[in-house]
């Protein structure tokens, strides 16, 4: 079965007190419709329109813009450098070996987890753990940064990136290695906004009502209570 099978744009209607024929339809227009109702729709409502919508459309919403730009100024830990670079490596355009952290934590492991780490037991087989991990995260890297240089090859004409994502797009030129990590923190941060960022759960961020400003959820509560007076 489809996504788009799985969805019921009754729900989103009798919630909001709508009826069937209502226009713009939540299923056949649901960008539209999510502009009009989307502050007015629970979250576990609003899930439901993942199955018929990707991120990058959702971009179209400014109240979706929105939350993704406060949740990225919350500083959350999973697009702090380190961690981000382990996730999307083939957005990384630094030019040091990778899987050095890696490797590094799994020669610690060997030193001082395995066996009790008894000197004697390990010998050196923390050294070699590592390397070994190192050219696991190596290797996964450059097939990552393959895979992402094929895929571009095939992308047709009409979906040529649009400003904001040449903009996400942009690398950097001969930068120091500061340089290099805080355009890639930003990247990671513009791409997440514009719906660009893959693999990532945007349906923990775009459905989050707590994401909101006040006088968002304040415009929720005058479109029940002027429902409530009708």
């Amino acid at each position: 079965m489809s996504s788009r099978a799985l969805f019921n744009k009754s729900l989103a209607l009798t919630y909001l007190g709508l009826p069937d024929d209502y226009t713009p339809s939540p299923e056949s227009d649901p960008i539209p419709f999510l502009a009009r109702h989307l502050m007015q729709l629970p979250p576990h409502l609003l899930l439901h329109f993942s199955y018929i919508t990707s991120a990058k459309e959702r971009t179209a919403l400014p109240a979706i813009r929105n939350r993704r730009l406060k949740y990225t100024n919350s500083n959350p830990s999973q697009i702090h450098f380190t961690s981000a670079r382990a996730k999307w490596p083939n957005l990384w355009q630094g030019r040091e070996r990778t899987g050095l952290e890696e490797g590094e934590d799994e020669k610690a492991w060997a030193e001082n987890e395995f066996l009790g780490g008894a000197k004697k037991h390990v010998g050196k087989l923390g050294g070699l753990l590592g390397g070994y991990e190192e050219e696991r995260e190596a290797e996964r890297v450059r097939t990552l940064r393959i895979e992402r240089a094929a895929a571009a090859q095939f992308i047709p004409e009409e979906d040529e990136s649009s400003d904001e994502e040449e903009e996400a797009e942009a690398t950097p030129d001969d930068d120091s290695p500061e340089e290099a990590k805080a355009w890639f923190e930003r990247s990671v941060r513009e791409r997440l906004i514009y719906g660009l960022l893959e693999p990532f759960d945007y349906d923990k961020v775009d459905w989050d009502e707590s994401l909101d400003e006040e006088d968002e959820r304040e415009a929720e509560g005058r479109w029940f209570d002027k429902d409530d007076e009708c």
